[in-house]
């Protein structure tokens, strides 16, 4: 069976409907504390590359249970005012992911350009997976 649309259309759509933010961009509101990264990224990706200190492991498929507040999975950060800075390994995931939460009304949300490849290739700071608090 073919399909209608493949995963490059899907990203093209996405990539022209959200915002991207720079990782000069991403740097200034990391070392301001003034946003909060999203690392949607496989918990195994996480326990291998390590991740931005501070950031909030939301995996891709749970993401809209943890946005909705009607969800018995809601989680408070995505509550937060602050701007919502959603990444992956290379910022594919992280586009659809933040098309995703547009659709169901945040508009706080952008995604980092180039994702946690850039991030890490640019030398700046990587911490290793923290231990998950339930």
């Amino acid at each position: 069976m073919a399909i209608s649309k493949g995963y490059k259309t899907l990203l093209d759509e996405a990539m022209q409907q959200v915002k991207t933010i720079t990782l000069e961009e991403a740097r200034e509101l990391y070392e301001l504390s003034e946003a909060c990264f999203i690392d949607i990224r496989d918990i195994r990706e996480l326990e291998r590359d390590g991740m931005i200190p501070e950031a909030v492991h939301a995996p891709r498929g749970m993401l809209e249970f943890w946005v909705d507040p009607d969800s018995p999975y809601y989680r408070e950060v995505f509550g937060q005012s602050c701007p919502l800075i959603l990444y992956c390994q290379s910022a594919w995931r992280s586009a659809l992911a933040t098309l995703t939460l547009q659709q169901m009304g945040l508009d706080n949300v952008c995604h980092l350009e180039g994702g946690f490849k850039n991030w890490m290739g640019a030398g700046l700071p990587v911490a290793e997976k923290r231990a998950v608090s339930h």
